[in-house]
């Protein structure tokens, strides 16, 4: 049976990740920071409360999933948050470096120790979560843009040096995926332009040719693809799941 490990894989994209691989017939492995996200997903799935920042926590994390799995077939690299949505001028520099201790430090953490296991074992795939948002500049999303466009050179650099293990790491990048975290993004961009919510809202679904969100599902079916033998020959790949960007910032 394939094994899987989702960071922050209690709620939102994570818990879609986890969902979508269980019902591909994979033993889920899920952490997160959120104790009551924990105890409202499924028993059977294998449980860890912890930050992926914590450096003696996910090495901790990776003795044991290899005590009791032997090893690991896919990691989803997963785990991030928003940061603030303000001017650079404006940016704190202890938040700022607090969401690239989550979204590229935790990334890193993750991916250094579910290596040794997949190194042994002579396979693997790897899978980051990243963001349109590191494909472009984005206003008022510096910490947040640059710790994406950083999962980038992260994910190439381990597709580059695991390939020859017959490991293969790609990162998909979600446009503006439904949910409260997107929500809360508007709301601040709104507050920052002097506009209300629902005009920069459809200003961001204006920016797509398809005109619409995405879904955390929709993610999901990606990762299963990536992961699965079908996408055997998918490595070092940026893939976008955003309805197709092209305008990622706007005018309002």
């Amino acid at each position: 049976m394939q094994r899987v490990l989702v960071t922050a894989g209690a709620s939102g994209i994570g818990y879609a990740l986890a969902e979508a691989f269980y019902a591909e017939g994979y033993k889920v492995w899920i952490i997160d920071v959120s104790e009551n996200d924990l105890k409202k997903c499924p028993k059977n799935w294998e449980q860890t409360k912890l930050d992926v920042s914590d450096e003696n926590a996910m090495g901790d994390l990776f003795s044991i999933i290899n005590n009791k799995w032997g090893g690991l077939d896919v990691l989803c690299a997963n785990a991030g948050t928003a940061g603030a949505t303000e001017l650079i001028e404006d940016q704190d520099l202890l938040a700022f470096r607090k969401c690239l201790d989550v979204n590229l430090i935790g990334a890193f953490l993750s991916v250094k120790g579910c290596l040794p296991m997949m190194k042994k074992q002579g396979k693997g795939a790897i899978i980051f979560t990243s963001s349109t948002a590191g494909l472009y500049g984005f206003p008022y999303r510096s910490p947040y843009s640059a710790s994406k466009w950083a999962i980038h050179g992260l994910m190439k650099t381990v597709a580059m040096e695991a390939g020859s293990f017959g490991i293969r790491a790609n990162a998909i990048a979600p446009g503006c995926v439904e949910g409260d975290r997107i929500n809360g993004v508007i709301e601040r961009e709104a507050a920052q332009k002097n506009t209300t919510p629902d005009i920069v809202r459809q200003a961001y679904k204006a920016g797509t040719s398809l005109n619409t969100f995405i879904e955390a599902k929709d993610i999901a079916a990606m990762a299963v693809f990536l992961a699965s033998d079908s996408a055997q020959l998918v490595s070092g790949q940026i893939i976008a799941v955003d309805g197709h960007t092209e305008n990622p910032d706007p005018k309002i």
